[in-house]
């Protein structure tokens, strides 16, 4: 079995982080493949040798068919891990070494009970939705978000979106744009936008307008078949279209085309720990002294 890592070089790993890691690997004789951002960090803070013939650069390339991606970071390191996983078949965990952590499954007391789920077949996965993206000419082919796609004004005037669903306008948001989610995506950008929080399993896309100036726009929840197109008027020219954690220029009269991919990502979830558990953990729903 091998497992692929991936963090990012602004995470702040701890030597014990980096220990306890490798010598899970070790312990269960995991080949590994590890991205060149984390192989360097770890030489050069750490002093741990890494073989490079392990490395990768950019995208995994071809992987092992029972391989696990292994996202060291927070949530933002675990998306950008997925983006630069190949075989989108391949379960992604995340060990939590950041802040809120809503995707990731393990936090960093977490990693040995981790390693042993993958070992002996115990890795709980849910299928996650994920976005396919078409139209960005900076791009230049299709995108794949798990969360959300964005389009918003990137000058301080502000942008109107004409936002269509399978031929029929929903809404023309004025404003600072409009998002959207998949339901994983509903407790990230979306939310902090005031849209709802949706279990991962409801098969649906969330139309979430960014600051809009009609006071009467509200989060709109569309089937998950639906193909939606924005197009985007903006004064001055330009906006900025947000695919997850990545950002691409957009122009005015671009249209945006955004439908269910028709892969998914396999996403590791803690043992009996439910999303709504989750909820009340992350979001500290159980602080109200009313419910003690």
């Amino acid at each position: 079995m091998k497992i692929i890592l991936f963090s990012r070089s602004q995470v702040a790993h701890a030597a014990a982080d980096i220990e306890r890691l490798f010598d899970a690997i070790g312990r269960h004789s995991f080949d590994y493949a590890i991205n060149r951002e984390f192989a360097e960090a770890v030489e050069n803070r750490f002093g741990r040798a890494i073989d490079p013939a392990a490395v990768y650069d950019g995208s995994t390339g071809r992987q092992p068919a029972d391989s696990a991606m292994v996202c060291c970071g927070g949530d933002g390191t675990l998306l950008e891990g997925i983006h630069r996983l190949s075989d989108k078949s391949i379960p992604v965990a995340g060990i939590n070494f950041g802040h809120l952590g809503f995707l990731t499954s393990a936090t960093r007391e977490g990693v040995d009970d981790l390693f042993d789920d993958i070992a002996y077949g115990r890795l709980a996965t849910q299928p996650r939705s994920l976005l396919e993206v078409r139209g960005v000419s900076e791009a230049g082919h299709a995108l794949l978000a798990l969360n959300e796609v964005a389009a918003q004004r990137l000058e301080a005037t502000m942008i109107k979106v004409e936002t269509v669903v399978d031929g029929q306008t929903v809404a023309q948001y004025n404003g600072d744009g409009v998002i959207v989610s998949t339901p994983t995506g509903s407790t990230a950008y979306s939310l902090s936008a005031g849209g709802p929080i949706v279990a991962p399993e409801c098969a649906c896309l969330l139309l979430t307008p960014l600051a809009p100036h009609n006071f009467g726009m509200r989060p709109v929840v569309v089937p998950d078949t639906a193909r939606i197109v924005l197009t985007i008027h903006a004064r001055r020219g330009e906006a900025m279209l947000s695919v997850d954690n990545r950002t691409y220029r957009i122009s005015d009269g671009d249209r945006i085309e955004i439908s269910r991919a028709s892969e998914r990502i396999l996403l590791a979830v803690p043992h009996n720990i439910s999303f709504y558990e989750t909820l009340h953990s992350k979001m500290m729903w159980d602080a109200d002294i009313r419910n003690r």
